[in-house]
């Protein structure tokens, strides 16, 4: 699993690359991003979005907030497509924000990668 910011280059490294903001990312042309996939619904929602701010004092409160809101409805789905393709490969995770410690892809990241590690421990050995 990677992250990046939507205004670095790509790289072939980054493999499968998934724009994970609910908003297209500010001064961006849609024909100048390359992604393979943009999953407006996995962002955290309009509301808890406005409320975050992008205030560090509310980082844990936001990323609670947020891991809640992956676990229904769209975002819950789109969850699961991404573990399944980090099964398969390597993801980067897209997005706009500036701080690059502090928003949704970096609990997005942490989410999917606990549920790797918990397929990898129930995984029958061979």
């Amino acid at each position: 699993m990677r992250l990046k910011r939507a205004y670095e280059a790509p790289e072939a490294a980054d493999g499968h690359r998934v724009l994970v903001d609910r908003l297209w990312p500010r001064g961006v042309r849609k024909d100048a991003l390359t992604i393979d996939a943009w999953m407006k619904e996995i962002g955290p929602s309009d509301e808890l979005r406005r409320w975050f701010g992008h205030d560090d004092a509310r980082w844990e409160e936001f990323a609670a907030r947020y891991r809640e809101e992956l676990r229904r409805g769209p975002a819950a789905e789109h969850l699961n497509e991404l573990v399944a393709l980090a099964k398969r490969g390597t993801v980067t995770l897209v997005f706009g924000a500036k701080d690059e410690r502090h928003n949704q892809a970096v609990v997005l990241r942490d989410v999917i990668e606990r549920r790797l590690r918990r397929a990898q421990k129930s995984a029958p050995h061979s």
